[in-house]
């Protein structure tokens, strides 16, 4: 189940996952991810939005992605400002200006380390769900003006 919005696991930095002593089984928790994922409708999940204080999160990929301790590596200087939803806060969505290209390192839910790059909607994505592992939300990633908008919005959306 997905946590509230106001849940304070929300807005703290998720603890690095621990290969050498896990706290859960990796390959479980990358399971119970994109499940919830789909269940959700989602395009990506945060291991924090299900309550797990862990550096991990899912992305609808084709095969899924579940990608633990993710770095962004390096960035392009070109940016790109679209429409971003979250499952934290169903039925709103803000304009976020983020890098266009990322360069990525990730642990892959078995232990395999993996350097790559992702363009367009993948590092879009990718952004996006590291934001959460790092305790920022979508709101925190928007500007001044959209945020104040947002906020208005949601107050509307829950009533």
């Amino acid at each position: 189940m997905l946590v509230n919005y106001t849940d304070q696991i929300l807005k703290q930095p998720a603890a690095r996952f621990d290969f050498n002593d896990p706290p859960v089984d990796p390959i479980e928790l990358a399971h119970e991810l994109a499940k919830a994922m789909m269940e959700y409708g989602g395009i990506g999940l945060a291991a924090n939005q299900l309550g797990y204080p862990y550096r991990v999160f899912a992305i609808h990929a084709n095969p899924i992605l579940v990608c633990y301790n993710p770095v962004i590596v390096d960035k392009t200087s070109a940016s790109v400002t679209l429409d971003e939803a979250c499952l934290t806060f169903p039925g709103l969505s803000v304009m976020v200006k983020r890098p266009e290209s990322i360069k990525v390192r990730y642990t892959e839910p078995n232990g395999n380390t993996v350097t790559t790059k992702f363009t367009g909607m993948s590092a879009r994505i990718f952004q996006h769900e590291y934001d959460h592992l790092e305790g920022l939300t979508m709101l925190d990633a928007c500007n001044f003006m959209e945020r104040e908008r947002a906020k208005k919005r949601w107050k509307l959306l829950c009533r």
